[in-house]
């Protein structure tokens, strides 16, 4: 029997981290960089105005109050895009735009507000020290500088960055494609009627919404039937456009699961018991030519437990794959709420939510523990990890508890 840190190890071995390729900026977008960006220009490119309002030397307004403006001619207005930076004389005034280079001989920006809006002469009614209202040349980045390093996921911001430094494409490792199979002949998808002894699908759609908020891009086939040759065929059909394969149900030791057979000749998959709770067996390996192997993650039946072993091994595996640096959940320790046995000599994934501030969360333990209630998981935002060698947890005992809402 495995456990479950051996089971982890194994997930990850499994895996490997998708290929970086070069790609157009929206699609790098929930991509993980695969090298670090510089930037080409000083930027600003030179001294600009933060604001509109008007370019000054602020020695020549020093004096200058709401009851005692001071007044100065405007010789010139600047525009954002302008070419040439123009010279301030003394003892005058350039009305400029925000984001305008700011005249040779200036050192401050006026807001508009602190004047009489004034074109061929303006009063302005507050002093300004040198550098307010001012962008300086290289404040934000300077020519040369690392602005994003390797292994940075990228979002809006860093899109936004990216296209600030003029670049139009960039390499990033993409999003690992993702297959999610649900296997079982009882299986029905949500919104149709059932019969007696059939289920809804629940774990083809928590799972592909798992994998996409790991940072995957996912493919749900629907429900498929336990018969040899179609299950065979629908595996073998996917991993023309797998990454990495899921299938969950089919692990039992019932004559109609038969994930284990089907898999057999279509490469090298090891399943074994994991000392863990919820969930027992499991299968990980590759599928396919070896040099083209895909991974593949079985999980079992119960939503549950594929939902702890999603968290657990496979939610890591993506990460991994997807070049992030960081693959695990973050864990907090909490108070238990309440006491509850833990079977010896597994690990227990016990629903809890917790709730309070840094240094003072309570955990509160949803249902029984040793019950495998899909009511009780909706309202969790953790797991609390109870070790193997733990049997006992009394109220007030200090539970790490992986977080897994946000």
């Amino acid at each position: 029997m495995r456990t479950v840190a051996e089971h982890v190890h194994a997930s990850l071995e499994a895996v490997g981290i998708v290929p970086d390729l070069e790609v157009v900026l929206p699609d790098a977008m929930g991509c993980v960089l695969a090298e670090d960006v510089t930037a080409s220009q000083d930027h600003p490119f030179v001294d600009a105005a933060l604001l509109d309002g008007y370019a000054v030397a602020s020695a020549d307004i020093a004096q200058a109050r709401p009851a005692a403006p001071v007044e100065l001619p405007v010789v010139d207005d600047v525009r954002a895009g302008s070419a040439e930076r123009i010279h301030l004389v003394a003892n005058t005034a350039v009305r400029i735009a925000s984001g305008a280079p700011l005249p040779i001989g200036a050192d401050a920006v006026v807001p508009v507000e602190f004047t009489d809006h004034g074109e061929a002469r303006v009063q302005i009614r507050s002093a300004s020290s040198a550098g307010e209202n001012v962008r300086a040349q290289a404040e934000d980045m300077a020519e040369g500088e690392v602005v994003l390093t390797k292994g940075t996921r990228i979002g809006a911001p860093q899109i936004a960055l990216l296209a600030a430094v003029g670049r139009g494409r960039v390499r990033v490792h993409p999003r690992p494609r993702v297959v999610i199979v649900s296997i079982g002949d009882e299986l029905v998808e949500p919104g149709r009627p059932r019969t007696p002894g059939q289920v809804y699908d629940a774990n083809s759609h928590a799972l592909a919404c798992a994998a996409q908020d790991a940072g995957a891009m996912t493919y749900r086939v629907p429900a498929v039937t336990d018969e040899r040759a179609a299950l065979r065929q629908m595996i073998t059909d996917q991993l023309v456009r797998a990454d990495l394969i899921i299938t969950t149900g089919g692990l039992s030791y019932g004559q109609d699961d038969t994930v284990k057979e089907v898999l057999s000749p279509l490469g090298k998959v090891r399943f074994d018991q994991v000392a863990m709770w919820p969930g027992r067996q499991f299968g990980v390996g590759q599928l396919g030519e070896e040099n083209y192997a895909v991974p593949i993650f079985c999980l079992p039946g119960d939503p549950v437990a594929v939902q702890v072993a999603f968290e657990a091994f496979v939610r890591p595996a993506i990460r991994s794959m997807a070049g992030y640096q960081q693959v695990y959940r973050r864990t907090v320790r909490a108070k238990a709420a309440q006491g509850f046995y833990s079977v010896s000599g597994k690990r227990e994934f016990v629903r809890v939510r917790v709730t309070g501030e840094p240094g003072a969360y309570r955990a509160e333990v949803l249902g029984n523990p040793a019950a495998l209630l899909i009511s009780e998981l909706a309202r969790a935002n953790a797991y609390a990890v109870v070790p193997e060698t733990t049997t006992d947890v009394k109220a007030g005992d200090d539970l790490v508890c992986m977080l897994v809402d946000g």
